[in-house]
């Protein structure tokens, strides 16, 4: 840790050095606020429950000091469901970007890397997790830096070290997560990524893999994801695998119809299924609507299908909102 402050310490000084020397550039910043809430209607067992929620909010800062370097923080204030708290602020980002040529890093608390692009694909992050996010293959932030290079409009690459625990507990210790990513866009409207990563403790290495494939064109988009995970959170042979589609469809400037389909399994050295109570599949449909700029609302239905026969069907109302300022 204090080596990685020291790093973090001299890149700010070069990024000011650079900034001194590039008499055109006048350094700029912007200030960043997005809330997610939303009221539903949960239906399971004959049984219904209401409730107006505030799921999360971000602020954030990102300032410019050259053309080539910047740096931003964000505060994550959400429900952190441990005893009694409420809402509490976690610090997410706090890094420092050096970009030029299609060369770019990022070092400090970053964004991580496994799903960032399959978040930007699915697009609707205020109504529901992508699949890995919400099965937890991975953290969305966490200590470290990242590495990526942009070859040609076609081919990209990038390589991320990080202390592997997530932003929410920024404890070191000796293991470090080793995740590589390559992107190809062999023709415009396909994208098509492929994901390892891997982190070693007591002895078992924790290996994931994520294939995604995104089409755009026009007003209809797609995406479809295969996940799969060995030894999770480094227990010898607990597995998980699944898969996440979903498609948009652009109605008209302000509104969008769109529909998603995801479905989780696990397994272990005997065949049997040790995640039983969180395996299953959701179905989401809905409609999101844009009235001005910065505001988002998406009425939409949530249906969990659990594989444990033990547990119900849950239906869900659901009404979104996202406040991007």
């Amino acid at each position: 840790m204090k080596k990685l402050s020291i790093l973090l310490i001299l890149a700010l000084f070069a990024g000011i050095q650079a900034n001194a020397a590039d008499k055109d550039f006048k350094p700029n910043g912007k200030v960043n606020v997005k809330i997610f809430s939303n009221f539903h209607s949960s239906f399971s067992d004959g049984e219904n429950a209401n409730a107006f929620e505030i799921k999360r909010a971000y602020f954030g800062y990102g300032y410019n000091f050259s053309k080539h370097f910047s740096g931003k923080i964000t505060l994550d204030v959400a429900n952190p469901k441990v005893g009694g708290l409420e809402m509490t602020a976690l610090l997410k980002h706090a890094f420092l970007t050096y970009k030029q040529n299609g060369f770019k890093v990022d070092f400090g608390l970053i964004g991580t890397t496994q799903f960032e692009l399959q978040r930007k694909a699915w697009g609707y992050r205020y109504i529901y997790k992508t699949f890995q996010n919400q099965h937890k293959f991975n953290s969305s932030a966490d200590l470290g830096v990242r590495v990526a290079y942009k070859f040609s409009k076609a081919f990209s690459a990038d390589f991320i070290l990080s202390n592997g625990e997530g932003y929410k507990k920024l404890a070191a210790d000796s293991s470090l997560r080793v995740g590589l990513g390559v992107t190809v866009n062999p023709v415009k409207a396909l994208t098509l990524r492929a994901y390892y990563d891997f982190i070693e403790k007591h002895n078992v290495n924790q290996q994931s893999l994520a294939l995604f494939a995104g089409y755009k064109t026009g007003d209809i988009s797609f995406g479809l994801e295969y996940n799969k995970q060995l030894n999770t959170t480094n227990a010898a042979d607990k597995d998980l695998d699944g898969f996440s589609f979903h498609t948009t469809y652009k109605a008209s400037k302000k509104v969008k119809i769109f529909g998603r389909y995801d479905k989780l399994s696990s397994s272990d050295a005997m065949d049997m299924e040790w995640n039983l109570a969180k395996d299953g599949s959701i179905l989401i449909i809905g409609l999101e609507y844009a009235p001005v700029k910065g505001v988002k609302i998406a009425p939409n239905y949530q249906g969990w299908n659990p594989k444990d026969a033990a547990q119900k069907y849950m239906t869900g109302i659901f009404m979104n909102l996202e406040i991007k300022i």
